[in-house]
């Protein structure tokens, strides 16, 4: 299998110069419409895939973001790999607006979305103990340092559900008591679905603002968000462009993320639900065949 780089993020990361033969794909998901089409072409010799995480112009809320649907559609098109690119607010002074942050951690506490392709009638538990590829995302970060961007290796991204912003009170406890180091409302259960999948996945995530933990810089301004995030679209786009050299040709990942699914299925072969089966034809047919 040749590699397929998918890049997961909003307008601007997904403009790319020099992408060959560039086209909008509609692909069509048993887990419903995927956010909007999907952008496909060759990168320096490397297949891409671009998907607009909200839509374009930002049509989906981070609930309302049909995560099933996007990660099965991008495995169907071939994709071996998915950045994530997303904007998040701070915990730590030195992790600074315009800064990228290569997470390699979550907690999540999202509560209001399909976490999983499994269920009832087929029953599959993943290892989310690693829940980013390390190889990935150590790709990225020298890919984004290489743009001349801050890049702190390793984080941990605490997941809320949203739309609204942290309070005071969570924002500190988030901060002192869990210790996590950023925050965004995006990439759970992205990156449980993406090992479901067996996709390695990374988040590169884009300090925008410190949220409301901090004494000396207010509470979150969402003009303040994408003033940051139009200053750091360029980098964002010198990433992706970086990526393809630095990962090189297609491998198997030496952290095991293209079989997670290899002993995750508890489900007796003649107990599978039929329709399940069909549903997961793309996500995991290398093994229920």
């Amino acid at each position: 299998m040749d590699r397929m780089i998918g890049v997961i993020g909003g307008s601007g990361v997904y403009e790319i110069d020099g992408l060959d033969d560039a086209r909008w794909l509609e692909i069509d998901s048993p887990f419903g419409k995927p956010s909007d089409a999907i952008l496909t072409g060759t990168l320096q010799g490397t297949r891409m895939a671009f998907l607009p995480r909200h839509g374009r112009g930002h049509v989906h809320s981070p609930t309302s973001i049909p995560y099933r649907a996007n990660i099965d559609a991008l495995k169907r098109l071939g994709v071996t790999d998915i950045l994530s690119v997303s904007a998040c607010g701070s915990f730590r002074d030195h992790m600074a607006p315009g800064d990228f942050v290569r997470v390699d951690q979550f907690i999540d506490r999202t509560f209001a979305r399909e976490k999983s392709f499994f269920g009832q009638g087929l029953v599959a538990h993943v290892s989310m103990a690693e829940p980013t590829c390390a190889r990935l995302g150590a790709a990225a970060a020298e890919a984004a340092r290489a743009t001349g961007v801050t890049v702190h290796d390793g984080g941990t991204y605490l997941a809320m559900e949203g739309p609204q912003f942290s309070s005071i009170a969570e924002s500190v406890m988030y901060r002192e008591a869990w210790g996590a180091d950023v925050i965004g409302m995006t990439n759970m259960p992205e990156a449980k679905l993406a090992r479901e999948a067996e996709i390695c996945y990374a988040t590169l995530a884009m300090v925008t603002d410190y949220d409301s933990w901090h004494e000396g810089h207010g509470t979150v301004d969402i003009s303040a968000i994408i003033a940051v995030l139009g200053a750091n679209a360029e980098a964002a786009r010198g990433t992706v462009r970086g990526l393809p050299a630095r990962l090189g040709a297609h491998a198997p990942c030496p952290h095991g993320c293209d079989r997670a699914l290899d002993h995750a299925i508890l489900t007796a072969p003649d107990r599978r639900d039929k329709a399940m089966l069909e549903k997961l034809d793309a996500v995991a047919g290398r093994v229920l065949g």
